[in-house]
């Protein structure tokens, strides 16, 4: 602690002691003022009530950007790899990753059956699941394939998930596989029905849905069942992962909070659905749209869909997962347009038209969307207006979901053919 020293004249006045800080602040070290400490701070002269209110005020302004500072210094940074699908745990479908504004094809990569499965890139390796029942990882840079992993039947919608140099992945038998990222394997786990959703990683688990009706939590090391928990439909969706609760928009009309620790319910809310889009978080809201051609916005703290849209001129399901951008929820139709609302009161901003049904799950970077449609083109657009910015027609429909980091943008199309913008 220190003094602040005060006299005017022949006055005496107070001793008031603050933290060093303060009496730095208010340039009291340097003060010339004598001591009588038996007179209270506030009869101090004018200019050291003065001194002290700045000193004060200055110390306010200084605490309140030291805890600004330190929120924000604890917020979740996007990663420049994108390590599963949707990219992150929240599924928000966003990346800090430079793309290029003029993009142009920088590789392919024949895969010889349907491409579903959307990339995960980790590293400078892209790792993806194909039909042909194989686990394939592709230099980033070249599109040279380092390695084959065989599956026991086909890599359908599942996308691979890469966490602490293991790659995790479904396939269409219901099997989990676990690989190294040597192309070795290193576990596997059957479930009862085939596997369309991805793997998510959250610390030492491993959690996957399963078209046997069950949500699985597996040892990550290991791939012992930790817990598991039963859904009255198919387990389609990724599940999307916030404060140790796992988030799951069901086939059963239900969307559900799971806590990972135990595997027990927290809470659901109806959504009054089928559901095979997964859900993307934001703050305390959830995101996801439906097979009743409606998209949901559901506040997980009141427990409550806040509002549902439509698009009452063409009804068609949602079956695209959002991506969740500068207060907007952007996601394709079945009714082959590209949708974005607001966030907070789902009212529609625009709407881009294909030709086909959009069934991919678009990318944010940068203010930019980047988003496949089954009319076979890959589309760049404007996240504030809709405007095209780009489009490169594939020939194939593109149902899969684009990938990027390290300023590339990986996609694959329905005649097997892995494309590589940069």
């Amino acid at each position: 602690m220190g003094v602040l020293k005060c006299v005017q004249g022949s006055s005496a006045h107070a001793k008031v002691r603050w933290s060093c800080c303060v009496l730095k602040l208010a340039g009291a070290n340097r003060s010339s003022c004598s001591v009588q400490p038996s007179r209270p701070w506030w009869l101090a002269c004018a200019s050291c009530r003065a001194r002290l209110s700045i000193a004060v005020l200055g110390a306010a302004l200084a605490w309140s950007t030291f805890q600004e500072a330190a929120v924000f210094s604890q917020q979740p940074r996007l990663p420049e790899a994108w390590p599963q699908f949707r990219g992150n745990a929240a599924l928000t479908g966003v990346t800090q990753t430079a793309v290029p504004l003029s993009l142009k094809v920088a590789w392919t990569y024949e895969a010889a059956e349907p491409i579903e499965s959307s990339a995960a890139i980790s590293d400078g390796v892209v790792y993806l699941g194909a039909q042909t029942a194989e686990l394939l990882a592709l230099d980033l840079r070249t599109g040279k394939l380092l390695w084959k992993y065989k599956t026991t039947e086909g890599i359908g919608e599942s996308s691979p998930c890469v966490a602490d140099g293991v790659v995790y992945v479904g396939d269409l038998a219901g099997v989990v596989h676990a690989v190294g990222k040597d192309g070795k394997g290193l576990w596997t786990f059957k479930t009862g029905g085939e596997i369309k959703a991805s793997p998510v990683v959250f610390q030492d688990r491993v959690l996957i849905g399963s078209y046997d009706e069950t949500l699985y939590c597996l040892a990550a090391k290991s791939g012992k069942v930790l817990w598991q928990f039963r859904i009255n439909g198919p387990v389609h969706c990724t599940v999307s992962i916030a404060g140790g609760v796992a988030y799951v928009s069901g086939c059963d009309e239900i969307f559900r909070a799971i806590r990972i620790s135990d595997g027990k319910e927290v809470y659901n809310v109806s959504s009054g659905a089928y559901t095979g889009a997964s859900p993307a978080l934001q703050g305390l809201t959830a995101f996801f749209g439906t097979f009743s051609n409606e998209v949901l916005s559901v506040d997980l703290q009141s427990r409550q869909v806040v509002w549902r849209y439509e698009n009452k001129q063409r009804q068609f399901p949602f079956y695209s997962s959002a991506a969740l951008a500068d207060g907007k929820v952007v996601l394709g139709g079945r009714d082959k347009l590209v949708h974005c609302l607001d966030a907070k009161s789902g009212k529609a901003l625009w709407t881009f038209a294909t030709r086909g049904r959009v069934d991919s799950s678009p990318a944010v970077a940068a203010g930019r969307i980047y988003i496949g449609s089954n009319d076979g083109r890959f589309y760049v657009l404007q996240l504030a207006t809709g405007a095209k910015v780009w489009e490169f027609e594939a020939g194939a429909a593109l149902s899969a979901s684009p990938a990027l980091a390290e300023g590339k943008v990986v996609i694959g199309a329905q005649d097997g053919r892995l494309y590589c913008f940069g």
